[in-house]
């Protein structure tokens, strides 16, 4: 059945995100403001503004709005907030400065736990070109984002949305 106003692109792209993170397309039961499992609030588009005029050069005059689409496609197997799960991919709040596969909580290839690798920008920027030439023998599926304009959007989002501190 087709959804008035969805394209069979939509759809798929729908049915993709729900599959790869295994969630039902459900939403989710009224959270317990109280409660330290609420969902974190949204980051206002000024919070937005804020966060990315701090970034590095070329990061702090991208396109978030373009970011925040290209991101979609990672999104089907990342989430960025902090506290948030991880799904086949692992979560990626926090994940600047960090080495690679560190978090204790999800289950690494061995190359990346190999790597040495520390995330920072030109890293992420090299990885999200395209992982099984960076590193051959991730299991990261993700066939690569080739437009370098695009992957600087993306990783200026990234940097926003995961609490980049310069």
């Amino acid at each position: 059945m087709r959804h008035p106003g969805l394209t069979l692109t939509a759809l798929a792209l729908t049915a993709a995100a729900l599959s790869g993170c295994n969630k039902s397309a459900s939403p989710p039961p009224a959270a317990d403001q109280s409660a330290s499992t609420a969902a974190p609030t949204p980051m206002s588009d000024a919070d937005k503004a804020k966060a990315q005029a701090a970034l590095p050069a070329p990061y702090n005059t991208a396109d978030l709005s373009n970011g925040e689409s290209k991101f979609a496609l990672c999104s089907t197997c990342h989430t960025v907030v902090q506290g948030g799960p991880n799904m086949t991919g692992p979560n990626l709040h926090g994940v600047f400065g960090r080495k690679a596969a560190a978090s204790p909580d999800f289950k690494y290839s061995d190359v990346l736990k190999a790597s040495g690798w520390t995330w920072d920008a030109a890293r992420v920027d090299t990885w999200i070109t395209d992982p099984k030439a960076a590193l051959p023998g991730t299991k990261m599926t993700f066939a690569g984002m080739k437009d370098p304009k695009d992957r600087t959007d993306a990783i200026a989002y990234l940097m926003v949305m995961t609490g980049f501190k310069p």
